[in-house]
């Protein structure tokens, strides 16, 4: 086993999802790498003190050059706002260390074309935190779409839907303002992850993004509430998303279904244990979704607990990626989804926002 010093740039939801990953994936998967927490960056001396000591670090800074040019830190996690992500990549990179960054990849397009180019001539080891599609349920999903269990995919729907803004007199905040912090910037990326993850690449979209509540107390609301998206992908197959942050009811409503020649499935977030698969078999009176509890048998289960049915949870998604991570420094070799994966993302959103401000169909390979 081999320590590698670990620092995060933020300590707030995600930070603290990370670095409690990194304190618990050697012991859940036996990484020859084995996490140190190193440096931890925030906003401010005493924010930064606070992760400290509450999370584990050795040290903390409230400057974020500070941390990714420390000869301790030996790999960056970038867990702070879109419009940070570049600088911090790109400094990274040009020390050769390798880089985490959560999604999305960058603040724009432009953003994250700038950050793959330093990625891939830096040649270090890059990933995006796409965390929601390494469930096992959603592993267990591609892997049976792509042994053909399914057939071959004609329809695919998926939704990002949650309520936190559902109520029009909840104030304004960082939230609202500014394309990047949007619902299509901040939820649509994980659905659109999965789209591609699951289906393959996108061809074509046409899309409608909408601003439902345009003031809220406290200012105005200058990004997204809700967008809907039609799609075409290259297989082929037909597509239909819809992502909001005003979705009464909805807690996280990751959801998708996927039809296919010889049979379907169905996924919901919100029961991320199971899996709905229907197979076209047997007599008509029999045939029926059957609910699939996962267990030992699926992807990355077991080493989180041997009884199946008893769940896994969000935070053991953030280890599966601190695993992968490590693999990748480790081995040198990429792990899904590297910065140019989280790229083609950045692709598919360009693509329907510009859909929707043109109000025509749009072609990926334009952007």
């Amino acid at each position: 086993m081999t320590q590698i010093g670990i620092g995060i740039l933020g300590g707030g939801y995600m930070g603290k999802a990370h670095a409690v990953a990194m304190s618990a994936v050697g012991a859940v998967f036996d990484t020859k790498l084995r996490p140190r927490l190193e440096m931890v960056c925030a906003s401010t001396p005493d924010s930064a003190e606070k992760y400290r000591a509450a999370y584990g670090f050795q040290r903390a800074t409230d400057d974020w050059q500070a941390l990714v040019t420390d000869p301790k830190v030996e790999a960056i996690m970038i867990a702070t706002p879109q419009d940070t992500h570049r600088a911090v990549a790109e400094a990274a990179f040009a020390l050769g260390k390798p880089v985490f960054c959560e999604k999305p990849l960058g603040a724009s397009l432009d953003d994250s074309r700038a950050m793959v180019a330093a990625a891939e001539a830096s040649g270090v080891p890059n990933m995006v935190g796409f965390n929601y599609i390494r469930t096992p349920a959603s592993q267990f999903a591609r892997q049976l779409i792509a042994d053909g269990e399914i057939g071959d995919v004609t329809w695919f729907r998926g939704e990002h839907t949650e309520d936190f803004y559902a109520d029009p007199g909840a104030p304004a905040t960082w939230r609202t303002t500014g394309e990047a912090n949007g619902t299509m910037g901040d939820l649509a990326p994980h659905m659109i992850n999965a789209a591609l993850a699951l289906l393959g690449p996108i061809a074509r979209v046409m899309a409608t993004v909408e601003t439902v509540h345009t003031t809220r107390p406290g200012g105005d609301v200058t990004n997204d509430d809700h967008a809907q998206m039609m799609c075409r992908f290259d297989n082929g197959a037909m597509g239909q998303m819809y992502f909001s942050r005003i979705a009464t009811g909805r807690k996280m409503g990751y959801a998708y279904e996927i039809t296919g020649t010889k049979g379907a499935l169905r996924f919901d977030q919100e029961d991320q244990n199971a899996i709905w698969l229907y197979r076209m078999d047997g007599p008509e009176a029999t045939r029926g979704f059957t609910k699939i509890l996962t267990g030992p048998a699926h992807p990355d289960y077991l080493p989180f607990c041997q009884g199946p049915g008893h769940g896994t949870g969000y935070q053991d998604q953030i280890i599966i990626e601190a695993r992968d991570f490590l693999a990748a420094i480790e081995t040198g070799k990429p792990v899904w989804p590297t910065f140019r994966d989280g790229m083609e993302v950045n692709r598919v959103i360009a693509a329907a926002m510009a859909s929707s401000r043109e109000e025509a169909w749009q072609d990926i390979e334009t952007f």
